[in-house]
Order: structure tokens, then sequence, then C-alpha cells
């Protein structure tokens, strides 16, 4: 069978993906060029017609440059039709069936103009969430609560210890959710009232964020509920909800509150170093084109193997320019994270950073409230890093 040349009205505006290959150099270059068909027409390069499918339609190699012996970087761009202006289509177009072979990752991507116009991005952000809070310059304070297993009454009794100790944002540990010894919506009323009764007490602006994931036609439900009982935001699982749903929660106008986006599951997409989504990509770009307002993610020195350097490339990318029109989201480091790590946190991520100290603050002794005041006082010695 063959193809007939045809001709598309196209405005000829085109976005660009930057991918890792892995293989010598002429291993690597025919691996971009099948990617270009596979991620567009999926036909071998002989069936393709000539006209605006082979010139416009498959992707097309724009640059490349060599990493390591075996390692290259390809910058591939796509018509931006091919997505329809919509985010399932266009991950798709970016990694659908390529997430499929090995020896492939995306690194990065450089947005048209009229892409990124069609999406909202983030509702708040850094400057939005700060101004809830009522803190505009320093680093923000954060943890979660837990364990899991803890009933509604302990965890509420630790969420209000750590508003009177002045954490700014207190969470759901991930694991939390609508299990029986802690309801969903018990947890999330009785959580907020301790938090915002801990604030009238200090005169302080901590916030109650709930782990809103579950099955799909109930997130919004609880995200709903959430903002009723008083909640200051809320965490969802996109890699397991979904990332438009994510969009379609940071769009509706009737939750207004910032969304915390937690990374459960999506340690598979950027685990492997020459495979899958990397980080700064995943939590600086995507996520953050989807509408999250902060990025929860393993930070390096923690219990996972987050490199300094991810986190380095990470911290440029989420406060990077998207179109002048996509908010920079905070980042919020966790997964072992201990107040001896502060000047270091500070130094890779400046002080647009919420430091998650969840264990770590545990493990300073009974009294959660004066552990809180530990922790932000080993803030304050490095003021002059954010001031």
């Amino acid at each position: 069978m063959t193809f007939s040349p045809i001709s598309l009205d196209l405005s000829g505006e085109r976005f660009q993906v930057t991918y890792l290959i892995s293989g010598d150099k002429t291993e690597a270059r025919e691996s971009a060029k099948a990617l270009c068909l596979e991620q567009t027409v999926e036909l071998s390069d002989s069936m393709v017609p000539d006209g605006d499918l082979r010139d416009a339609i498959v992707g097309q190699i724009e640059n490349s440059w060599q990493i390591e012996v075996d390692l290259f970087e390809f910058d591939i761009s796509y018509a931006v039709e091919l997505t329809n202006f919509e985010l399932p289509n266009l991950i798709s177009v970016i990694f659908g069936n390529t997430s499929m072979k090995r020896g492939v990752r995306v690194q990065g991507a450089e947005f048209s103009e009229s892409l990124v116009k069609h999406f909202s991005g983030p509702r708040f952000g850094t400057r939005g969430i700060r101004e809830r809070l009522g803190v505009p310059r320093r680093p923000l304070l954060g943890t979660a609560l837990k364990p899991v297993g803890y009933s509604t009454q302990l965890l509420a009794a630790s969420a209000y210890e750590y508003a009177l100790g002045g954490i700014d944002i207190i969470k759901d540990d991930h694991g939390i959710c609508n299990q029986k010894f802690s309801t969903f919506k018990d947890r999330a009323r009785q959580c907020a009232a301790a938090v915002n009764r801990a604030n009238e007490k200090t005169g302080g602006s901590s916030i109650y964020v709930p782990n809103i994931s579950g099955p799909v036609d109930q997130v919004l439900e609880r995200a709903l509920f959430a903002k009723e009982v008083g909640a200051g935001g809320v965490e969802l699982f996109s890699g397991i909800v979904g990332f438009d749903f994510l969009r379609m929660l940071a769009e509706d106008d009737r939750l207004d509150l910032p969304i915390f986006h937690h990374p459960a599951l999506l340690g598979t997409y950027f685990i492997n170093p020459r495979e899958g989504l990397s980080l700064e990509f995943l939590f600086g770009q995507l996520i953050r084109l989807a509408g999250a307002d902060a990025a929860i993610f393993t930070g390096h020195g923690g219990r996972f193997p987050t490199t300094r350097e991810d986190c380095q490339r990470l911290a440029r990318n989420a406060a990077k320019d998207m179109g002048g029109c996509i908010k920079p989201i905070l980042l919020m480091p966790g997964g072992g994270m201990t107040i001896d790590r502060v000047e270091d946190m500070l130094d890779v991520y400046g002080n647009d950073v919420v430091m998650l100290v969840s264990g770590g603050l545990y493990s300073l002794g009974p009294d959660l409230v004066t552990n809180c005041y530990i922790f932000r006082e080993k803030v304050d010695q490095y003021s002059e890093l954010w001031e």
C-alpha cells in the first residue's frame, strides 16, 4: 500500500523536545530518525508520502551533540497541530510510543508561544502560595502528618502542634488517604480545624493540605470538601489519577486552592538516568504546564537516589520562563530531609523552597512544638542566603 501526497493547512509553528539517546553515533542517529516517525506517522520512512506529511508532520531533527562516547542529545521538533492543544495529546507526541523503547529519555522541551497559551498552568504558583501564607521572602517550612495507622484524633493533635511551632505547610503523608482508622472527611475536618485553631492562638498562617487522591470519580468531591472545611491546599497524585485530571482540577474555579503535586508512582519515570523523563522536565515543566502549584519530589541526600545535579537542574526549570504565562512553582524536596541539611537545600534551591522535614522532626525529641522552633532557628541561621 502507498499513501498519496496531501496538502495540509498548517501554521508552520513547531515546538521542540530534547531527547537523550544511547548508542554510538550511527545507532543514536538511527534511533532519532525512528523516533521522528514513531511519534508521528508510525510508518517506515519509505512509506511516508512527499508533501506536508514528510515535510511538516514527521518529527524533524533540529540539532544534535555528543554527551559521552555512547550518549547523544537530539533536539526534535513537531508541528503544534499534532497536539490539538490538549495535554494528553501533547504528552503522547512527546513520548507516547517511544516510552516503550530502550535507551531514550526526554530531557526537556521548548514549547511554542501558541501552544503554551492554551494552558492555564498553576493558579497560584510560587508567588500566590507566598501571598496566601503571608510569607513574601523567607524559605518555607513543611512537614507531613504521619504515620499511616494513626487515628484522626492523633493526626489532628500533631497538626495542631506543628502549627503552634510555626510550620507553614502541614500535609498528609502520602500513605494517608481514606482508611477506616482515619477517613478522609473526618481527617480533613479535624486537621483543618486544628491548624486554624493554632493560627488563632499564634497569629500565624499555617495551612493544612489533605491528600485528596483516590477513585477518580471522588477526587473533585474530596477537593471541594477540603476547601469547605478550611484546608489551605490539596495534595494530588497525578501519576495515579492522571496528568489531565490535574489540569482539570487546577482550572476549576470552585476549588481555588493551591495544588501540591506528589510524585507517587512517578519514580518509574525518572529514576533511570538514560530512559524515561528527566526530573527537571517532569516536575519543572510537565506538571507545571498541567497546573501544579508546588512540586513534592525526592531531594538529594535523602533515602532516594536523586542527585544534587538533578535538583539544581530542576530548580532552574521550575523558575524558567514558559511563554510569559505559566507561573513558576514552589519546590518541596522530601524523602528523608533533616534539619542539618538546611544550608545545602538553600544553596541548591534558593529561598523559593518548602523544606519538607517530617521524620527528621520526630527524631529531635518528643516535643513537636519545640522541634519546630529548632527547625525555624536553623533556617534563620542562614538568613543571609535568602535576604
